[in-house]
This record gives C-alpha cells, sequence and structure tokens, in this order.
C-alpha cells in the first residue's frame, strides 16, 4: 500500500517539504517540460498514487490545490487538465549578478546571512496570493564585487517552485540563477524607489545609515503562479540602473 514514508518518483525529500508540495512540484515540472501540454489529460489520483507512492489524500490535497490556483482543470467525471495557457505581455530582461561581474572582469562572491523556511504575514501572503501562514522559504544575502558589498539580497520564495531551495549552497550558485533552472520565469514585476536602508541592511553592506541606496523589489511568475518575491538593495553611490528597449 503507498505510504507518504516511500515515494517512488520523487526526489528524496527535504524535512522542511511537506509531501502535498513535492506532488505538486512533480506535476508542475512535467507541465513545464512540455511532457504534459495545455489541455492534456494528467494522471488520475490512483495513477499518481503509484507514481509517486504518497497517499491519495496527499495527492487529491495537491491537485485541488493546483486548480485552485488555476493551473489544471478538474472536470467531474472526466479527469483532470492542464490548464490552457494564457496570454503573457514581454518581460523585462532579468540578469545573474554573478555573470553580470564576469562580464565586466569582476569577482563575485556571496554571503549568506540567512536561509530558513517560514510562515507568510499577511502582507507576504498577499503578494504570492497565499492563506496568511502559508510556508515559504527565506534567505538573505550579501552580494560582493572585488570585495565589495553591492548589493543587499532578501527573498522570499514559494516551495511548490523550488523543494530543494533551502538545500543549495548559495556561496556557489545564486537564487537567481538556482531559481531559473526550477522554473523559469513567465512574468516578471519591478519596482525601483529611493530608500534609507535598515541599520542590519546598513551594516551588511558597511554604509552610512543615511547613504542612499536603490531599492528593486521583484516578483516574479513561474506556471502562472507567484514564484519570488526579492528585494534587492544596493548602496546609492556604487550601483547605477539601466536598460534599453528595442
Amino acid at each position: 500500500m503507498p505510504s507518504d514514508d516511500a515515494p517512488a518518483l520523487l526526489p528524496t525529500p527535504s524535512p522542511a517539504t511537506p509531501r502535498y508540495q513535492q506532488i505538486k512540484a512533480f506535476i508542475l515540472s512535467r507541465v513545464a517540460s512540455g511532457e504534459w501540454g495545455a489541455e492534456d489529460r494528467v494522471p488520475s489520483e490512483n495513477e499518481l498514487v503509484k507514481m509517486t507512492g504518497v497517499s491519495r489524500v496527499t495527492v487529491n490535497r495537491a491537485l485541488r490545490e493546483l486548480a485552485d490556483a488555476g493551473l489544471l482543470v478538474r472536470v467531474q467525471g472526466v479527469g483532470t487538465f492542464v490548464a490552457g495557457a494564457k496570454p503573457q505581455s514581454s518581460i523585462l530582461e532579468l540578469r545573474d549578478i554573478a555573470e553580470e561581474m564576469a562580464e565586466r572582469g569582476s569577482r563575485h562572491a556571496a554571503q549568506v546571512l540567512a536561509q530558513h523556511a517560514m510562515r507568510a504575514d499577511a502582507a507576504l501572503a498577499a503578494g504570492f496570493g497565499l492563506p496568511e501562514g502559508a510556508e515559504l522559504f527565506h534567505c538573505r544575502l550579501v552580494h560582493r564585487e572585488d570585495g565589495v558589498p553591492v548589493q543587499f539580497e532578501a527573498r522570499y520564495v514559494n516551495p511548490v517552485i523550488a523543494p530543494r531551495f533551502l538545500e543549495q549552497d548559495f556561496t556557489r550558485i545564486t537564487p537567481y540563477r538556482y531559481l531559473t533552472s526550477c522554473a523559469p520565469p513567465e512574468r516578471v514585476e519591478h519596482v525601483v524607489e529611493a530608500t534609507r536602508p535598515e541599520p542590519d541592511i546598513a551594516a551588511a553592506l558597511d554604509i552610512p545609515s543615511d547613504e542612499p541606496c536603490l531599492l528593486i523589489h521583484r516578483r516574479t511568475w513561474s506556471w502562472r503562479v507567484v514564484a519570488t518575491r526579492a528585494f534587492l538593495t544596493h548602496p546609492g553611490t556604487r550601483y547605477r540602473l539601466g536598460g534599453a528597449l528595442d
């Protein structure tokens, strides 16, 4: 009999990742790869139980939540289908900060200050379209260019998108690069504002508390759900924001 203690096709679970979240990621990964296309029928609950080795209750919850998010369509007596694709507008180019530095001939280094699971407060939950108290993954890093701090990154991640996020070594791979390998962004939202840094951010960036900074609020969507929210603080004296549209 299937058990949540012995999944068959799921990756080795992280203790922080509930099984129903792993089932959601399992389904979404096949949609993202094109194995299950828009309007294709996905395996039944019984079939998914056999494929993954988890309980039917767990599979049912995963399918129900994906349907509630608009990613699947459940038809009574017929089956469950991948929702049809919705049109997306073009997005701003996203770049990996380590890659940008390499192109300038600079050396990138990152210091991880925090990396853990947390419960979303009302504001974060609203930004993700999740209920208050939902689990999120969180990390805080300082990015340095040739030893000089140039960006403070505070990032929140939907566990469905990257169930192994907490297992990564972000001194070796940036959160951006890891997340885009899991789920390439389909849509991005940017808000840029001038701000004064919070004391802990000023200390991490080694700048005076009254130095003007640029704060980028970034929200990305993958598989039509909010995948991540990032708050990127740059010292005004060390960073310039630019871009071009063709």
